[in-house]
């Protein structure tokens, strides 16, 4: 082999293995999510984009199904020890992240480690106290937040002589009537029962869904949403069921369609259905607030959030979080925030992202779509309205959509099915208080 060729060939392998040492420097994160559809590829996009403008990590999305399959399937991958660097956990299972001791890498220690100067005050204060601990740390990163609102076909309305969204719940029902009557095949249809008709609706009449500031003064805390003024807003609703002034769809976002289709003249469900409504729809629709009862003193006053937050998973190692951090970072940049708020209809979850898309004229060429900040932040937040931490939240919800499905079936009364909603409701509580040694 002449020298030249064997100086060739040095070359070659040096060049060889410097690029198989630069691909195996890439950093990959798992992120483990519960978006489907159009949603699940919009994140996925925001992670493409974040890999392609660095080269140090690789940021790998996988879709593990509901919310609750991916829950159970985070936990179950840190019991074999092969969690995913970031897991989405929807709102209902903060207090069991936070319950998991050596489980979770909290928020506030993977930034301040990356960056010593890091500052928590550009998100929202409504949004971040939701995922901080007591002395106001945040624990996961607020990455999807939604609170429920009002959609209604507008050319429905127009056919039934409705000039203005209902602002109250018998304002509902009169909008209902006249939509019945001008062709609806419904009038009224409702997505996540329990967190919009009974969560939302205490907060938004400062009432607690539970004691002890709904969880977040301690795990003692007990249900108490079997209220006069939820008993007669049930009441109200099963009432509408006999003449399909109100259908029941379904426990979670299935109600949607029934609105998104054009057979229920109105919706209340998350904001984050507000892109696939404008996406599906094909008739011209309006949003409004979370109808209140007048009557209550001071009401309405701040709906709840909901939807999910990311949380970073322990045991890594300081490289991987710091991939992490610099996601986090990306995802929370004005611009990117800001996006993501008007593609899918989820919270902006920082100031910046909230101006930077009022700056830019969204809310005017798509009136309504800030009324979900509105319903967050107008009026000062109550203890009702911060939030609700309890354990063994996705059984509660459960036992609350099986009595609620009795009354609207016929099979029970209002009052008797709140009544033991909240009974069996604590024993849940009572369970995930001595699991956890009544400790957070």
């Amino acid at each position: 082999m002449t020298r030249n060729l064997k100086t060739a060939l040095w070359v070659l392998g040096m060049v060889l293995g410097a690029a198989c040492s630069n691909a195996s420097a890439v950093i990959e994160l798992q992120f483990w999510h519960a978006m489907p559809g159009a949603s699940g590829e919009r994140l996925t996009d925001l992670a493409n984009r974040f890999n392609a403008q660095q080269q140090a990590y690789k940021v790998v999305p996988v879709f593990k199904g509901t919310y609750d399959a991916t829950f159970a399937a985070g936990m179950a991958a840190w019991d074999a020890r092969k969690a995913p660097h970031i897991l989405q956990v929807y709102d209902g299972g903060s207090a069991a992240m936070m319950a998991s001791k050596g489980t979770i890498k909290p928020f506030h220690e993977v930034m301040r480690q990356a960056n010593q100067k890091w500052d928590p005050t550009p998100f929202i204060p409504a949004i971040a106290g939701y995922y901080s601990d007591r002395h106001g740390k945040m624990l996961s990163f607020p990455f999807n937040a939604s609170t429920p609102m009002l959609f209604y076909n507008k050319d429905v309305f127009k056919k039934a002589g409705i000039t203005a969204a209902p602002r109250t719940w018998r304002e509902v029902q009169e909008a209902a009537i006249k939509s019945k009557a001008a062709g609806s095949d419904c009038g009224f249809t409702t997505g996540w029962q329990s967190w919009v008709q009974l969560e939302s609706m205490s907060a938004w009449h400062n009432s607690e869904f539970a004691t002890r500031a709904n969880g977040f003064d301690g795990p003692d805390a007990h249900l108490n949403f079997n209220t006069i003024m939820l008993v007669r807003h049930i009441s109200l609703l099963s009432s509408w069921i006999k003449g399909e002034l109100f259908r029941y769809a379904g426990r979670h976002d299935e109600p949607n369609a029934s609105f998104s289709s054009g057979e229920c003249a109105m919706l209340t469900s998350s904001s984050a259905a507000y892109a696939d409504i404008r996406k599906n729809a094909k008739f011209d629709f309006g949003v409004a607030r979370l109808p209140y009862y007048e009557e209550e003193p001071g009401a309405p006053y701040n709906t709840i959030l909901g939807g999910a937050s990311l949380w970073t998973m322990a045991g890594k190692k300081p490289a991987e979080y710091k991939g992490v951090a610099a996601f986090f970072e990306f995802l929370s940049s004005p611009a990117i925030a800001a996006e993501w708020h008007q593609r899918t209809g989820y919270l902006p979850i920082t100031n910046a992202a909230y101006l930077a898309t009022k700056k830019g004229g969204f809310y005017e060429n798509n009136p309504g779509a800030d009324t979900p900040v509105q319903q967050l932040v107008e009026q000062k937040a109550t203890k009702a309205a911060q939030g609700i931490r309890l354990g063994n939240f996705a059984e509660i919800r459960s036992i609350i959509d099986q009595e609620l499905e009795l009354v609207w079936a016929g099979k029970k009364a209002p009052k008797q099915a709140l009544d033991d909603a909240v009974r069996h409701g604590n024993e849940q509580l009572r369970r995930f208080q001595a699991a956890h040694k009544g400790g957070k």
